[in-house]
């Protein structure tokens, strides 16, 4: 570890330390920039989390974490990355909603249950990631992340989005796999730029018409569902170009 007051780059790489709680020396420079702390055995990370003003980009994965500091929404300069996936949270604090210029978030892996609805304040979201996060249902203040680009939801029971996904003009990726979707949420139809859309392993039976008008689309996976391969909406989709797996 670089000594306070070195010359040394703000980065700081603890990656597979074998750290079972934070090192205070960590809290004695408040200048980073970046701070990994993933694959450890961390149970907690301490309030002082709060003090890294400078930090843009947090790596909390692949710990054994049971909450988040509620500090974590004073890190105003967090802009690039968020990592707490592969953890053992059951909650995500409300703070979170305070990191409005953060780009990247991944939560996945998580026994979560659900997302705050604070999460709609993260306006600079462009990518989100909750695979595996024992989902039940997603918040409508979702809908609120106009400068969404990639949405993660595998692995997940979810049976329906909310309405508010249709605001997302800007979605270019969605990956619902293994939920529980009996059929295809309308509030796609209003998804302009979305290229790949990952439907398999849910429940759908029945497409609609208007599936084959959505002008951005590059690649539909309906693998693992009960949908007919020759189905309208499939072959239109093929005629155009667009690769429809069945």
């Amino acid at each position: 570890m670089p000594r306070p007051g070195s010359a040394a780059p703000p980065v700081l790489n603890l990656w597979k330390a074998g750290l079972r709680s934070v090192p205070a020396e960590v809290w004695r420079r408040a200048d980073w920039e970046v701070l990994v702390l993933a694959d450890n055995a961390l149970t907690e990370v301490p309030a002082a989390l709060g003090r890294l003003h400078a930090l843009h980009t947090l790596d909390l994965g692949h710990n054994a974490l049971t909450t988040v500091p509620d500090e974590i929404g004073a890190l105003a300069g967090l802009t690039r990355f968020l990592y707490l996936h592969d953890n053992r949270l059951t909650a995500l604090p409300d703070t979170l909603g305070d990191l409005d210029r953060l780009g990247y978030l991944n939560v996945g892996e998580n026994p979560l249950g659900a997302l705050p609805a604070s999460l709609g304040r993260m306006a600079g979201l462009v990518e989100l990631r909750a695979q595996r996060a024992e989902l039940t249902s997603l918040p409508d203040t979702l809908g609120r992340l106009a400068g969404l680009r990639e949405l993660w939801l595998g692995g997940n029971a979810l049976t329906e989005l909310p309405a508010g996904v249709a605001a997302l003009h800007e979605l270019r990726v969605l990956e619902l796999r293994d939920n529980a979707l009996p059929r295809m949420p309308d509030a796609l139809r209003a998804l302009p730029l979305l290229r790949r859309l990952d439907l398999r392993g849910n429940r759908i039976e029945v497409l609609p018409r208007w599936l084959a008008q959505l002008p951005s689309l590059e690649k539909l996976d309906l693998r693992w569902n009960r949908v007919d391969d020759a189905a309208e909406a499939v072959l239109a989709l093929r005629r155009r170009g667009c690769v429809v797996l069945t």
